[in-house]
């Protein structure tokens, strides 16, 4: 068949250039250990960002969840209503980011979707490094879109003054390639000088900064911000997606956000453990400044060993190595090491920018942290 033949010419591509993807066996992707072909290895590839998804107390809320309500909700939420969870929980996260109303969605893909459906008949500025699920979300609107160099101001304002539309500002505050924080203040500052409606995706930045709230509450911009988007499946440890904004633009997102409207919704179990897991970081606000030291010190380390770090500030640490053949040489070295590092390539991250990109967790001992050293520095030998 033809069209198989061209499927398989596809493939045969990635593999030439080294940027074909498999996915493999592991025996638990989120804990701070796994096992791979029988090998057990420190786990610096998931976003388990506060080690909470084997949590005893988020666990057990999960069962319970089950026990109380079953293991599922059938439908759509706009069909079938809100389980009381889905009330409680929505209400805490308003609280947690400072907003009037919030809304949960089955993934942070989903929010991030549902987020763009806001600026339908609008333009749309957004930085150049913004995760694909935003930019699948102004692409599947049809408005007008516009990519700002990354973290360039200036670029934005040219963009932003040329623009006699209704103007949509979408950024991340930190970035999930790069480790690096946006420059929200002078962002808000600008979305009101152009009056523009302010998205920020806190997903990396949601259980660590701002005694876990997120990086607006940590500069005190959570009124400033019009549309918070975040995560439970990162630092959380769960799975969802949510927004928080005013009382409008909420009741516009249950009428017009296509990834809520059709789909049918989280188990309670998710939900029970969303609520487990926020609870935790509001009783455990210190856990995200713990998990900052621990990446200042290993990140210092790698630059004296002479690796390119890029602007990181946060708990995501990239190595760019360039290629991506080198970058998967790279992550074998640290493999038979013991150390389980994600390798970044084309088209996740742009072409002769591959790296390694090195997740933290707050979790980790001083022992831990002084292995990951001596990995890199053998690293650093051999490449």
């Amino acid at each position: 068949m033809e069209f198989l033949k061209l499927l398989e010419h596809k493939i045969l591509d990635l593999k030439s250039q080294f940027n074909f993807r498999s996915i493999r066996p592991i025996s638990n992707g989120a804990e701070k250990y796994i096992n791979i072909n029988g090998k057990k290895l420190l786990n610096l590839a998931s976003n388990n960002y506060l080690g909470l998804t084997n949590n005893e107390i988020i666990k057990n809320m999960s069962i319970e969840g089950i026990k109380k309500f079953g293991t599922g909700i059938s439908s759509s939420r706009l069909i079938i209503g809100n389980n009381i969870l889905y009330d409680e929980l929505e209400r805490e996260i308003s609280d947690f980011k400072n907003k009037a109303k919030s809304l949960v969605l089955n993934s942070g893909y989903c929010a991030n979707l549902a987020a763009l459906s806001i600026a339908k008949n609008c333009e749309v500025f957004m930085d150049r490094l913004c995760h694909a699920s935003l930019i699948d979300g102004a692409i599947l609107i049809g408005t007008r879109f516009h990519r700002f160099r990354h973290n360039d101001l200036d670029h934005l304002e040219r963009m932003l003054k040329s623009s006699d539309n209704h103007r949509v500002v979408v950024t991340e505050s930190i970035f999930s390639m790069d480790g690096d924080k946006c420059d929200l203040v002078n962002l808000v500052e600008l979305s009101k000088k152009y009056d523009a409606f302010l998205i920020l995706d806190e997903a990396h930045a949601t259980g660590i900064f701002g005694n876990g709230r997120g990086l607006a509450h940590e500069y005190s911009l959570d009124n400033d911000v019009h549309l918070n988007v975040g995560t439970f499946s990162k630092a959380l440890g769960s799975l969802g997606g949510y927004l928080s904004g005013d009382k409008v633009v909420i009741e516009y997102l249950i009428n017009f956000a296509r990834s809520l409207i059709y789909t049918t919704a989280l188990p309670p179990s998710v939900i029970a453990a969303n609520l487990a897991a926020l609870k935790f970081v509001k009783e455990n606000p210190s856990c995200g400044a713990l998990l900052l030291q621990i990446s200042d010190n290993v990140r210092n380390y790698l630059k004296s060993l002479g690796f390119n770090t890029l602007n990181s500030s946060s708990q995501i640490i990239p190595v760019v190595l360039g290629d991506s053949k080198k970058t998967l040489m790279a992550q074998e070295i640290l493999f038979d090491i013991g150390l389980f590092v994600a390798a970044i390539r084309e088209p996740t991250v742009p072409k002769n920018l591959a790296r390694l990109r090195i997740s933290l967790r707050s979790d980790l001992n001083i022992d831990e942290v002084e292995f990951i050293k001596k990995a890199f520095t053998l690293l650093a030998g051999k490449i």
